[in-house]
């Protein structure tokens, strides 16, 4: 039985906050960020859940590719705003205590306004599944939640743990209600006769190891308003029946 086969079930719950920011890797002294969270960042924020330690990246290796499937799906518009944010120079402490640091250096941050994002989760590790599993529903965390910096303290809502049924039709544009990897898609595609849509795809790190290293990259295509994109796959997708609606992913990997 395959991976792929193996996805009965997944785990489905909501985070938002007020701002979020997730430092797009080649900008330094005016820091930009993803229009959503890189699938490391929602490792990251699982692992926080879990309690899974940041020292030793233990994470990074728990959710790699062939370990963990994790789909995003945009519930708020992307929306960006700039602020000023003054930083300290730690480097002139020089052990007399934070506080009385005196150097200041202002710098523009981006920061998404009001994101809030939906996320699919499935783990080849029993165990992990069961333990996430219970701490959404009892609405616990190991760790603080923050969307990408500390300052950005998030919630989340538990949705409830769903059918995933895998399905692989061709040739047929289907509304994925989920981000898309680009490779995951026909040639020509997206259906973009759809009036009122926005579609952005950006380059974003899909894995790293634990020291850190990026070890894939891949375009990641999203609608900005989060409304389904209709496009024709080369491969699989799931269709989950969340009571609510019908939902259709494709995992970002």
């Amino acid at each position: 039985m395959t991976q792929e086969q193996s996805i009965t079930k997944v785990l489905i719950f909501d985070i938002w906050g007020e701002y979020a920011h997730f430092r797009k890797i080649y900008t330094t002294t005016s820091p930009l960020t993803y229009s959503i969270p890189t699938r490391t960042a929602l490792c990251g924020l699982i692992g926080a859940i879990l309690g899974m330690r940041k020292e030793n990246n233990e994470y990074l290796e728990s959710f790699a590719l062939n370990n963990a499937k994790i789909g995003l799906r945009l519930l708020n518009p992307v929306k960006k705003v700039n602020i000023a944010e003054n930083l300290i120079h730690t480097k002139d402490a020089k052990g007399i205590g934070m506080n009385l640091i005196i150097t200041r250096a202002q710098i523009r941050f981006e920061f998404l306004k009001d994101p809030m994002f939906r996320i699919y989760f499935w783990h080849k590790d029993e165990t992990i599944y069961a333990k996430l599993k219970n701490y959404l529903g009892s609405h616990k965390t190991t760790y603080t939640l923050c969307l990408g910096l500390s300052e950005n303290i998030a919630n989340y809502k538990y949705v409830g743990e769903f059918n995933a049924e895998i399905l692989n039709i061709k040739n047929q544009y289907i509304p994925i209600h989920s981000v898309i990897p680009v490779e995951k898609i026909n040639k020509d595609g997206i259906n973009i006769s759809i009036l009122r849509r926005e579609y952005f795809k950006e380059i974003m790190p899909i894995e790293m190891n634990i020291n850190r290293v990026v070890k894939k990259y891949e375009n990641i295509l999203y609608e900005r308003q989060g409304k389904p994109i209709e496009v024709k796959l080369i491969n699989h997708y799931y269709k989950i029946n969340n009571n609510d609606e019908i939902e259709n992913i494709v995992f970002i990997e």
